[in-house]
């Protein structure tokens, strides 16, 4: 079985995945991307036969292509953006409109995901723009290709701060958490599920089911997500 899943949900989906492998006794391969590259993937033929995305849009792209079977879509998490900074950084900042962002960079980069397709690096410049900081620290940004890899610039040191999911900011112990975004000044960040129109393998359902069952919800509260769906 192949599931293709937001970058983000490395870290709480392989433990998911090894307890379903132990309890079950089947197997699921997780391909982990940028929401936009795994979208894109499917609508080229790619076999996937589950697929969780970091926003509505790019599910509702393949869903408009006929791409999902429609009736087992469902709001699986959610999750909050944050502000972080490498481990031993001093920066401070309260996110108000107007933060001086451009000035706690020092000069340096922001790291984020692609802010012209990623989920995460939406979300990020719909914060940005919301709080009026976006056009001053547009020219700063460091466009990574995903979530993990602009949490990876922070982590290195290679970004004075980055903008990432809370959830990421668990699995990294490189970072801090500097502030987090208010959840009005982006749209709410919500990961839908959903079984693919052309899954092949007859163990999908069931570990869609799975993911919603309490013990998946455990791994995902333990890795800073929010759960949205009810169980099977």
């Amino acid at each position: 079985m192949l599931v293709f899943a937001a970058a983000s949900l490395k870290n709480a989906l392989d433990k998911i995945a090894a307890d379903w492998r132990s309890e079950a006794g089947k197997q699921a391969t997780i391909s982990y991307a940028a929401t936009s590259t795994l979208a894109k993937q499917i609508e080229n033929a790619a076999p996937a036969d589950l697929f969780i995305s970091a926003d509505e849009d790019w599910m509702d792209y393949l869903q408009e292509r006929n791409l999902l079977d429609p009736k087992t879509r469902i709001d699986l998490l959610g999750n909050a953006l944050v502000l972080i900074a490498p481990k031993g950084s001093r920066i401070e900042t309260t996110i108000i409109p107007g933060f001086p962002l451009v000035r706690l960079l020092d000069g340096g980069r922001l790291a984020m995901a692609d802010p012209n397709a990623v989920p995460a690096g939406k979300y990020a410049k719909a914060a940005l723009t919301k709080l009026g900081v976006w056009l001053s620290a547009e020219k700063q940004i460091a466009a990574a290709e995903n979530v993990r890899a602009a949490l990876l610039l922070v982590a290195r040191g290679e970004a004075p701060l980055g903008i990432v999911y809370k959830t990421d900011t668990v699995a990294e112990p490189g970072v801090k958490v500097v502030a987090g975004f208010p959840p009005d000044t982006h749209p709410p960040i919500v990961y839908p599920m959903a079984l693919t129109a052309t899954r092949q393998n007859p163990d999908a359902p069931a570990l869609a089911g799975y993911l919603r069952g309490p013990a998946a919800r455990a791994q995902f509260e333990a890795q800073g997500f929010t759960v949205l769906a009810p169980p099977p």
